[in-house]
């Protein structure tokens, strides 16, 4: 398993566990206080934003998730000099 672990909720928000660092965008880290356990927000709806603070469950948000497999990487073709 790897070191840390993301878990996205059908209807619900994205589990993270494990050994992680949140950052905004600046780079700047969240202060998470020794949790190895956080949920991120998907709704758009949580009052505590990036974090979830169960508002899906009152705003009827309806996402299912079903893991599936990316297609592979495209291949940027070399430039002409």
């Amino acid at each position: 398993m790897a070191a840390t672990r993301i878990e996205i909720r059908s209807d619900g928000s994205i589990k993270v566990e494990g050994d992680f660092e949140l950052v905004d965008q600046n780079g700047n880290a969240f202060g998470l206080n020794g949790r190895t356990r956080i949920a991120l927000c998907r709704c758009g709806h949580s009052e505590n934003k990036p974090f979830c603070d169960g508002a899906h469950r009152k705003c009827g948000f309806q996402s299912t998730i079903v893991a599936f497999d990316l297609p592979p990487v495209p291949t940027t073709p070399a430039t002409k000099a």
